[in-house]
């Protein structure tokens, strides 16, 4: 099907918006009526910029407040009219009437989208009827259906919007009762679960389908299967896409409704962490961390300054490249390496630039929107890092596997990273948590393989805050008490301390077993287990988790979260 795209979906001028736009790959846009009036160039010349980037201009949009009104009022429509016809738009979006002015009669509504629909004909132009989640009186899409079906003309139709029927939680299957060729338009839009004003929500709160907690797929499949064929327009108002750059957003703009349409290659979903690899030109701190963790040094690259540090199925690799120590790539194991890689290039994920050197394995990695590589390895393959390394046997310890892994994300660029890791590696997300820290809150949110072998958690300083939180490994053990004994035993100053007033609460709270509080393990349960968490110091940009998963607990110890931040500031 086509895709298309409203320019208000974007940040700039509508020239910047129409190059952005055609970069990414779509068929057409629908012209925001704001862009258009602050643009220097005349419609006509819109027109020619837009077929020369191969855009049609599929609808132009809005025209307000019009129908069930006390006065008919044509001027206006006869202006977009003349304005359409230079820009070559054939279809006019008319939103249910929010004025105050506005009479609630279906038959006056009906008879002056009539009046509205013929005049457009003669322009050879066709009007959309969208009910508005907070008009004034048709507020719901079978309700605009019935006044369409009332009015009886074949230039009047209606337009879909995703966010105005889910948004206001009826079940969208009375779309299918719609005839198709009455369907003149589709918009899409998700957004999260939010309790607030449905017209602060929508102007503000808008993402593109993926990012947020509609159903989106479902809503799709009920309006094709009312018979729509029609373009898959995206109609997004979202403050922080406003702000960022055009071409970033259009691309996530484009890998939202590639995945919505299921045309992404299919592939099977990564079931386990390779590796994670540290990079700094300074890793001195990382090693050390890593050696009375347990770990061994297990091998060298052929070709990089990189080295190889194992225990159990852990596999960490030191880097070092870069400036502070950061968390710059991540292994992930999947039956079929080259399709997981042709499943992210589908989904407009750029490969790994990378030469290869002889005798190297081939390389199938590519990189996420916050600079993460993300390299897919053969499942069960040796050593994870394709191939490169000449590793020793990895030593049997405490550390049996890597756990999750942390990322951090620009606060601009948190609902396209969320997007990449949903789409590309079909993670689940699940509830959205705001952290409190010393300085603002943190937003964060954890994401889930299928089979439970891929968890990570993405992370970004929404309110106050100095800089990025820092990222993290969590290694899993299968005793972590006694770890925590050794390490304070023989490497005192590798944790990071916890305050005392902590475990007063925590024994309130769960009676738990004090020796938490003299070894600094933190603690958390469930209906399902219990969970140990210990923390490292941070070295740059990253430090290291141990956690312990005790019966079924699935979360992430967040009710811990800013204990940790705390003490992280501290120290």
């Amino acid at each position: 099907m086509r895709k298309c795209v409203a320019t208000v979906s974007v940040s700039g001028t509508l020239t910047d918006k129409l190059d952005a736009i055609a970069a990414a790959g779509f068929d057409g846009v629908e012209i925001f009526e704001n862009d258009l009036l602050t643009c220097p160039l005349p419609p006509e010349e819109v027109r020619r910029r837009a077929a020369d980037l191969g855009l049609s201009i599929e609808m132009y949009q809005p025209f307000r407040d019009f129908e069930a009104m006390p006065e008919l009022d044509l001027r206006r429509a006869e202006h977009k009219f003349r304005v359409m016809e230079r820009l070559g738009a054939g279809l006019l979006l008319v939103c249910s009437n929010v004025s105050p002015r506005a009479l609630d009669d279906d038959e006056l509504a009906a008879e002056q989208l009539r009046i509205l629909a013929d005049r457009a004909a003669g322009h050879g132009i066709r009007v959309a009827y969208e009910a508005l989640a907070w008009g004034r009186h048709v507020h719901d899409y079978l309700h605009s259906w019935r006044i369409v079906r009332l009015a009886d003309h074949p230039a009047l139709g209606v337009c879909l919007d995703s966010f105005h029927i889910l948004s206001r939680g009826p079940d969208p299957i009375g779309v299918e009762a719609i005839p198709a060729d009455k369907i003149f338009f589709l918009q899409l839009a998700d957004a999260p679960i939010l309790a607030m004003d449905v017209l602060q929500w929508s102007r503000h709160y808008r993402c593109f389908p993926g990012q947020g907690g509609f159903d989106l797929p479902g809503f799709l499949s009920h309006v094709l299967a009312a018979g729509y064929r029609g373009p898959l327009s995206l109609e997004v108002f979202n403050d922080h896409f406003r702000q960022a750059d055009a071409r970033r957003t259009a691309v996530d703009a484009m890998r939202s409704l590639i995945a919505l349409e299921g045309a992404a290659h299919p592939a099977a979903a990564p079931d386990g962490f390779a590796f994670a690899e540290l990079t700094g030109a300074d890793l001195d701190g990382p090693r050390a961390v890593l050696a009375a963790l347990g770990f061994t040094r297990s091998g060298t690259h052929g070709t990089e300054p990189a080295e190889l540090w194992e225990q159990g199925r852990a596999r960490i690799v030191l880097n070092h490249t870069g400036q502070a120590p950061a968390l710059g790539a991540i292994g992930l194991e999947t039956p079929d390496p080259a399709g997981s890689l042709r499943r992210a290039e589908s989904l407009i994920a750029p490969p790994l630039p990378r030469e290869r050197a002889p005798g190297e394995a081939p390389i199938h990695a590519v990189t996420a929107p916050d600079g993460t590589q993300v390299f897919f390895c053969r499942t069960a393959q040796p050593y994870g890092r394709r191939e490169d390394f000449t590793p020793a046997a990895p030593p049997a310890g405490p550390i049996t596997h890597i756990d999750h892994i942390a990322l951090t994300q620009p606060w601009h660029h948190f609902e396209e990273a969320e997007l990449f890791y949903r789409s590309v590696l079909r993670l689940r997300p699940q509830e959205s948590l705001e952290v409190p820290d010393p300085y603002g809150l943190l937003r964060s949110r954890a994401m889930t393989g299928p089979a439970g072998g891929v968890r990570m958690v993405l992370n970004v300083a929404q309110v106050g805050g100095a800089g990025l939180p820092a990222q993290h490994i969590a290694l899993a053990c299968d005793d972590l008490r006694a770890l925590a004994r050794r390490l304070r035993a023989e490497h005192p100053g590798l944790l990071l301390p916890i305050p005392a007033n902590y475990y007063d609460d925590l024994a309130a709270r769960h009676g738990a077993d004090p020796e938490l509080r003299e070894l600094g393990v933190l603690y958390d349960r469930d209906e399902d287990g219990e969970f140990l968490q210990l923390y490292t110091l941070t070295h740059g940009r990253v430090f290291i988790e141990v956690v312990q998963r005790i019966g079924g607990y699935q979360g992430y110890g967040a009710a811990n979260a800013p204990i940790r931040l705390a003490a992280q500031r501290a120290h």
